[in-house]
């Protein structure tokens, strides 16, 4: 495939227009007493076995016996933890140094040689080395300028990269929240069809599948007094809100399956 320099220029626009229309509002923000957006270790913390998903399953199909995996906004690295074995290395990249201190841990516990990178990709990725597979699970919607962060994944690639994604954004589950407590409308784009679009118009011959992730929001334990209070710094809501935060949780339904996506290409 070839590169159409306009068609890229005219969906990472769009890309990054659909991204920031996600701001909160500036009223709002000044209520929070901490910061919505952060992401707490506890949550990405991988134990045990991890449940096998499409997304693996495309690395898998690329990876030797033995070969590498470079995790791009690891987490605590399910994505590349699902593929040891076959992988013999792991290597991660997060901007959070507790998510790489869990990773270190669960990649030792594992036997596993492994390496961890701390910064924000793409400016960390003269630091990194390349791998046989390249995985980045539930980032790319962080991603305002997706381009750069696209061309540097597959630049460290020697096989195949695959990005996983929920087809909305994450953030939608939470939309009729946000309509409740601030009667603010929130968007739903990006989608996953715009992401695996953008990979195409670069000209990584970007394949995209679709499916229902039953594991969505049962991942990992999480105490009601911790979701509650989870819910309410993502709403900016104060700590005298939580009851009606509690309130507001019991009238939706447990946690739905998700539409994912997989978008990979091989190198």
């Amino acid at each position: 495939m070839t590169t159409d320099p306009a068609d890229v220029s005219v969906l990472a626009d769009q890309w990054k227009a659909d991204l920031e229309s996600w701001a909160i509002p500036q009223h709002i923000l000044d209520q929070a007493t901490e910061p919505p957006w952060s992401h707490p270790v506890a949550m990405f913390t991988v134990e045990g076995e991890v449940t096998d998903s499409l997304s693996h399953q495309r690395a898998r199909e690329a990876l030797p016996d033995g070969g590498s995996v470079l995790d791009i906004g690891s987490g605590g690295g399910r994505a590349s933890f699902g593929l040891v074995p076959p992988a013999g290395t792991v290597m991660a990249v997060d901007h959070q140094q507790g998510m790489l201190d869990a990773y270190a841990q669960a990649a030792t516990e594992r036997g596993v040689d492994h390496r961890e990178f701390l910064g924000d990709w793409p400016d960390v990725a003269d630091d990194v080395p390349m791998a046989d597979v390249v995985v980045c699970h539930h980032v790319a919607y962080n991603v305002a300028t997706i381009v750069p962060f696209l061309q540097a994944l597959n630049d460290h690639a020697t096989s195949r990269v695959v990005l996983e994604v929920p087809m909305s954004h994450p953030m939608t589950n939470m939309n009729e929240l946000w309509k409740k407590f601030w009667d603010l409308d929130r968007p739903t784009r990006p989608t996953g069809d715009q992401l695996a679009e953008i990979a195409r118009a670069m000209g990584f011959d970007a394949h995209i599948d679709k499916w229902i992730d039953e594991t969505w929001g049962k991942r990992v334990e999480m105490s009601e007094d911790d979701r509650i209070r989870f819910t309410r710094i993502r709403l900016c809501l104060t700590e005298d809100r939580d009851a009606e935060v509690a309130a507001a949780l019991l009238e939706q339904q447990d946690a739905k399956p998700r539409e994912v996506a997989t978008v990979w290409w091989d190198v």
